[in-house]
């Protein structure tokens, strides 16, 4: 299994395929085999390299708090080590987020970003975003990661012939540490970037849902924002879009990083 030490962790990793570099950060208790549909496929052009997250798959999962900040830097010291110094960078989520991050703190590390159902700041300004925190944090401190796994499974992949993909889903949630998840889970909170867009010049893809969490208005807001970002919006899909439509997602992602060449 490759690990490096990187600061207080050893974190896991793999590469695959050969060219120019692509990182693929993965989403909230999620792992490097969450990408089983894309890897295959973009290491035909690419050197994909993916990571398991601080606390999360076989990284080390040190006890809290984490920070977005720390997440960025994590992947930095990662790719110092490999000896890697650019890269084209894909984070979904949480992984979209840490994108981001990655992208205003170290820039000359980026050559292109890809940002998949993800937004730029996660404000606990309403009722019903303290409520949905509340609700996940006592679902995994009562009840456990698996409860969590198949209260999101049903929400996450609602047509019937997905049964395949909610049990997987269930099956991975539950082996998750709660105390790392919960620690993952915090770094989101009160955290934005919304005050760096304008330090991202690189070539920029925002992907959503129409079925998101959040609403595709939100990420085209945002999106304006970028001096060189694109929106493009996948039908009837909800947050895991790489799971639920891997064709369609890979070919937008093939195409956004094959034009740039």
């Amino acid at each position: 299994m490759p690990k490096e030490k990187v600061k207080d962790i050893e974190i896991y990793y793999e590469l695959s395929g050969k060219g120019e570099n692509l990182l693929l950060i993965h989403g909230l208790g999620s792992s490097t085999r969450d990408w089983e549909f894309q890897v295959p496929s973009f290491s035909q052009n690419y050197q994909v390299i993916t990571v398991d997250l601080r606390g999360h798959g076989k990284t080390d999962k040190p006890k809290g708090p984490y920070t977005m900040p720390m997440f960025a830097e994590d992947i930095a010291e990662l790719l110092k080590k490999l000896g890697i110094n650019s890269t084209h960078v894909l984070g979904i989520s949480l992984g979209g987020g840490i994108a981001f991050q990655f992208a205003v703190d170290y820039p000359d590390f980026v050559k292109s970003l890809t940002i998949v159902n993800a937004g730029i700041e996660i404000p606990m300004d309403s009722f019903k975003m303290k409520l949905e925190a509340f609700k996940r944090t006592l679902i995994v401190k009562l009840v456990g990661m698996k409860k969590m796994g198949k209260v999101l499974a049903p929400r996450l992949f609602i047509k019937p012939e997905q049964e395949d993909l909610r049990k997987r889903l269930i099956k991975r949630w539950a082996e998750n540490d709660k105390k790392a998840y919960l620690s993952a889970m915090r770094a989101l909170i009160g955290w934005s970037i919304r005050d760096k867009l304008d330090k991202i010049k690189f070539p920029t893809l925002i992907i959503g849902s129409d079925e998101d969490y959040a609403p595709s208005s939100i990420k085209k807001e945002y999106t304006a924002l970028i001096p060189n970002a694109k929106f493009i919006e996948i039908q009837d899909a909800r947050h895991a879009v790489p799971f639920e439509k891997p064709n369609e997602f890979n070919e937008i992602v093939m195409k956004f990083l094959m034009e740039l060449d």
